[in-house]
């Protein structure tokens, strides 16, 4: 009971005041999944798998992007909750060059990848539709990082708010877009999924535009931007940038990549299949995108509490995220179960592709814990700046254990798509325990 007590209450009410926005700005991200899914799903089954594959492989990217861009927290933390403010500014700067600089190297090994489309063995007739959407979604990266960089600024300063709202004015322009270009209304041509990927494109376009004003411009940034326009440029803030931002991006991205290989194997199966595990990733991002913004509040508390040397309220933060991601998950999973053989109706009308999903819910539900638990204590391990060894551990949990059980599962024991699912709750949970285990080392009493 002393965990629910005393001080720790305090890291509750500043935690649910911090991520709440966030959340809601990851709502806007969730219903914009559920937009997209919905309004490809019912122009047709074979565009809402060709979605699914290129979704998947462009989720790896935008995660390692967002995983990069993640390693500004910590720094941005640390200087806010030390005063030093327009450090902060000069350290938003060369976050800004980090991540263009990373969305250029990954928009080339995507433009590489791009060519080899036809060998990943996905079926034939899916490919009129992925290779166009490809190239639309390719462009718009760099605007993704862009994105990122002011976010993670934002949110590292404690004002989570701004984001929030641009998160929610963008994906609503996204969903107008989408109705007029996918079925082509108000006189727009109908485009279907390329029309999707056009949309999204446009409106990470105005994101960026609006955040990069609001920071640069409003009064409200004063103070930071005498540090961002006047400081000399800092070698040591780029390097330790990079130092944080590569392990976190190559520690998201096995995760994510855990799901893309996953993918891969589901494509193998045909279209119903692929259709129905785009329809379930959709849904698994409803729970990851609310349990992740909880977790960004963990880091930013975290980071805030190590620039203050205070360890006892950086484990209290740390442990008090983790029961606010419980209790969400018991009330999201709790209202998921009750509709469970509705949903494949709410995106698509092929009855066969709705069957497939509703018997998905098993690993599903079962992996809700292990994600709650890594995503807490990789955050956790974010704000301390301790993150090279998450790499290592992401590593064993989703390529030496995740994936190879999902193969062996859905092909040599022959359970099919149902199989391949058994994925996720192995490679989830070995990577909580692990990340647990090691946040409670690094921040022992010594």
């Amino acid at each position: 009971m002393t965990l629910f007590a005393g001080k720790t209450n305090s890291h509750y009410r500043a935690l649910i005041s911090l991520g709440v926005p966030i959340i809601i700005g990851q709502l806007g991200v969730i219903m914009l999944g559920f937009a997209d899914t919905f309004m490809v799903g019912h122009h047709s089954t074979e565009e809402l798998a060709a979605a699914s594959f290129v979704n998947n492989i462009f989720t790896l990217c935008i995660i390692f992007c967002t995983g990069f861009s993640y390693g500004l927290t910590p720094v941005v933390g640390e200087l806010y909750g030390n005063h030093r403010i327009k450090e902060t500014g000069q350290a938003l700067r060369c976050s800004l060059i980090a991540n263009v600089l990373v969305a250029l190297l990954l928009t080339v090994i995507m433009s590489i990848l791009y060519f080899f489309l036809d060998y990943l063995g996905q079926p034939e007739e899916l490919m009129p539709f992925i290779k166009p959407y490809y190239l639309v979604t390719l462009f718009s990266l760099i605007f993704v990082m862009i994105f990122n960089a002011f976010k993670q600024f934002t949110d590292g300063i404690t004002d989570t708010k701004t984001g929030m709202w641009i998160l929610l004015g963008g994906n609503l322009l996204n969903i107008v877009g989408n109705f007029m270009l996918i079925y082509g209304e108000f006189g727009f041509p109908e485009l279907g999924l390329l029309g999707a990927g056009i949309s999204t494109l446009f409106s990470r376009i105005v994101m960026v535009v609006v955040f990069g004003y609001i920071v640069l411009y409003s009064s409200r940034y004063t103070p930071y931007r005498s540090g961002f326009f006047h400081l000399p440029w800092s070698r040591s803030v780029f390097k330790r940038l990079n130092a944080l931002g590569w392990p976190i991006a190559f520690q998201m991205g096995m995760e994510t990549a855990s799901f893309n290989f996953s993918t891969i194997m589901v494509g193998w199966l045909g279209v119903t299949a692929l259709a129905s595990h785009q329809i379930m990733l959709t849904i698994s991002q409803f729970t990851f995108m609310m349990f992740y913004g909880m977790g960004a509040a963990v880091a930013v508390r975290v980071s805030n509490f190590r620039g203050q040397n205070d360890m006892e309220n950086v484990r209290r933060s740390a442990r008090a995220g983790f029961h606010l991601i419980l209790m969400m998950a018991v009330i999201l999973l709790s209202i998921i179960f009750l509709v469970r053989y509705q949903i494949g109706g709410w995106f698509t009308n092929d009855t066969n592709v709705s069957v497939v999903v509703s018997s998905l819910f098993l690993p599903f539900l079962i992996y809700q814990f292990g994600d709650g638990l890594q995503i807490n204590f990789a955050n956790a391990l974010r704000g301390i700046e301790d993150v090279k060894a998450m790499m290592i551990m992401a590593f064993i949990a989703y390529f030496l254990i995740s994936l190879p059980i999902g193969y062996f599962c859905g092909f040599v024991l022959n359970w099919g798509i149902i199989g391949v699912w058994m994925t996720f709750p192995f490679g989830l949970t070995s990577a909580g325990i692990m990340f647990w285990l090691r946040f409670r080392y690094k921040t022992k009493s010594r």
